[in-house]
């Protein structure tokens, strides 16, 4: 069995978790709405990440709506100790299956609240309120309502620790004048690069960045040039670009998801393997602009 271990550990609130996680969005239905195709293997991708030393699991009640948090309770509880499940709030589903923002304070409440329940949890660990954007990519504006919220149910005992997602390096900047922030968890991977700054910014102050769709979510990752590392290396090239997320930064915690345990394993297998700096360089050169 892969060792995860090899990656390190970083602080994520009080706890100190495995840099290599699983994230439990693709255990919904397709276009994350409705139960999966097969309840079973869902559950035994869960049960298999918590084997293989998985201690971070994240996951949302609009994921669905409820699906992964009604899985993952059936899988998992009663938790073993030192298991963190990380939730977001903020939006909602319709019955189309269309996301819908849902920032207002009793609306934050109903969610978090949701989520416990689901969840079979008296407290959350960490709650990331999740901030609308242009697409996957965030929008600047203020952010202290929704938060000055979350941070009321940080002081009733519902949330022990709070985060962000989809948001600007300002918009932490706001949110940590308001409650301290335990994570930022926006798009990132080997080819979107716009938050290479904010990750530094992040690491030099010892919160964790947790990036969602490491492996480029809906529209895989596709390069020549890591093709061509992976073939090398004798990895797949998702195995690489997981690799190289864990080399880029030691605040950096991986959530990748999936449905199957195969690929459960194969995502795991990233930790063990070792890039070089030569390497490491020559996958820079990817998402590096062309100069005339």
């Amino acid at each position: 069995m892969t060792d995860i271990s090899a990656t390190g550990t970083y602080r994520l609130g009080d706890r100190s978790v495995n840099r290599m996680g699983y994230g439990a969005m693709q255990l919904a239905g397709p276009g994350v709405f409705g139960p999966p195709k097969d309840r079973a293997a869902a559950l035994a991708v869960l049960r298999e990440a918590v084997a293989a030393g998985v201690n971070h699991i994240d996951t949302s009640d609009y994921y669905g709506p409820f699906v992964t948090n009604e899985i993952i309770a059936e899988a998992l509880a009663p938790y073993p100790a030192g298991l963190t499940i990380v939730t977001k709030v903020g939006a909602k589903r319709g019955d189309d299956g269309a996301w819908i923002h849902d920032l207002e304070p009793a609306g934050l409440g109903r969610q978090v609240e949701d989520n416990l329940r689901r969840l079979r949890l008296d407290a959350m660990e960490v709650v990331n309120l999740r901030l609308p954007g242009e697409m996957l990519k965030p929008a600047e504006g203020s952010l202290e309502a929704p938060f000055s919220a979350m941070a009321e149910l940080q002081r009733r005992g519902l949330v022990r620790h709070l985060g962000l997602s989809n948001a600007t390096s300002a918009q932490v900047r706001e949110a940590r004048a308001i409650a301290p922030v335990a994570c930022v968890q926006n798009l990132y991977n080997l080819v979107s690069r716009d938050d290479d700054a904010l990750i530094d910014e992040l690491a030099a102050a010892g919160i964790a960045y947790v990036p969602f769709f490491p492996l480029g979510g809906f529209a895989p990752l596709q390069s020549q040039a890591l093709s061509a590392v992976a073939e090398r290396l004798g990895a797949t090239a998702m195995q690489v670009a997981l690799a190289w997320l864990l080399r880029r930064a030691p605040n950096i915690l991986l959530i990748p998801g999936t449905s199957s345990v195969a690929h459960l394993r194969e995502n795991l297998a990233a930790a063990e393997l070792d890039l070089s700096a030569e390497t490491m360089a020559e996958l820079e050169a990817i998402a590096r602009p062309v100069t005339a």
